[in-house]
């Protein structure tokens, strides 16, 4: 399992980025995938993850309505849209199998004015 993510970078409150994650190694178009971030000095949280087909997926109340999941299973690309950035989400993002715990690099994401 290779998942290498990027689209990280600095942004104001309320600007945009748009995370994308390269899967390889594995049958990415069978498993659910997920986004967690880590905060600096937190533990692992989930923001949001999404079905096999791209049809069905949850979001933390904290994103809800501001980020949006997305597949592309003949791409093997896994992607988060988010928008209306807060500090709060300042974190480093990873993508993981659901209910795995990453082990990827994952992409840092700074919120700041």
């Amino acid at each position: 399992v290779q998942l290498v993510e990027s689209g990280g970078g600095l942004v104001q409150p309320g600007g945009s980025l748009r995370l994308s994650c390269a899967a390889s190694g594995f049958a990415f178009s069978r498993h659910y995938m997920s986004w967690v971030r880590q905060a600096p000095g937190k533990g692992l949280e989930g923001v949001s993850d999404i079905n096999s087909g791209g049809d069905s997926t949850n979001y933390a109340d904290s994103v809800k309505g501001r980020f949006t999941i997305s597949r592309d299973n003949a791409r093997n690309t896994l992607s988060l849209q988010m928008n209306n950035l807060k500090p709060e989400d300042t974190a480093v993002y990873y993508c993981a199998l659901k209910g795995v715990t990453p082990g990827s690099q994952g992409t840092q994401v700074t919120v700041s004015s």
